[in-house]
């Protein structure tokens, strides 16, 4: 990660704490009452092939002993009333502004994989994690709503990780390494802007940088 992109993450992470600080409060507080503890879902992800960390989000799911792979139709019943509504307007994903303030993700990068997945695909995530993960990227604003649709389709766990594996992790990966080729300030500013106008619904195509 560059100087300057630690720094764009830094003042930018710093300045939602502030404003957006008193939103997370009271998402914590309605969380609590409408659907109790725990309040976070903490998973491991990848930042490097070989460095994990631990990535927080709003929990949105009932919680099972163990979970294992991405989200697909097979755990649609576990989502949380409250949940869906955080999912459908990324809520869940204010607690990552601790992510970013300790360095673990930038603002804009590849969505963090889980270790099976890396160890999976060592060819292709040595080289999609030479960007640090971020909470949005170009592979977020372009597939995410094609894969919530591809894996909302599957009824098993087997039948998720077949999809994800064969159809999302290498269409992530390609539009993932254009940006990693053309990542500038300018650009990091444009994906977060069309991240926001996506949220609120803006109709317009996202712009890939030429390679």
């Amino acid at each position: 990660m560059t100087w300057r992109k630690r720094i764009f993450d830094l003042f930018f992470a710093s300045l939602l704490v502030v404003i957006l600080g008193p939103v997370l409060i009271w998402l914590v507080i309605w969380l609590l009452v409408k659907e109790g503890r725990p309040l976070f879902f903490v998973a491991e992800r990848m930042k490097g092939p070989d460095q994990p960390f631990n990535l927080w989000k709003l929990r949105t799911m009932t919680v099972v002993d163990s979970d294992q792979g991405v989200s697909g139709g097979n755990k649609a019943s576990r989502i949380t009333s409250t949940g869906a509504w955080l999912r459908a307007k990324r809520l869940d994903e204010f607690p990552q502004l601790w992510n970013i303030l300790k360095g673990d993700l930038s603002f804009v990068g590849p969505r963090p994989p889980l270790r099976e997945y890396v160890e999976r695909f060592p060819e292709i995530y040595s080289e999609v994690l030479k960007s640090r993960p971020g909470v949005t990227g170009l592979a977020t604003i372009r597939f995410h709503k094609h894969e919530e649709r591809l894996l909302a389709r599957c009824d098993s766990a087997a039948e998720t990780d077949e999809v994800y594996c064969r159809i999302c992790v290498p269409r992530k990966a390609r539009l993932d390494l254009i940006y990693q080729r053309n990542q500038s300030t300018c650009y990091d500013f444009d994906l977060v802007f069309q991240t926001i106008g996506n949220l609120f619904r803006r109709r317009h195509k996202p712009k890939i940088a030429k390679k």
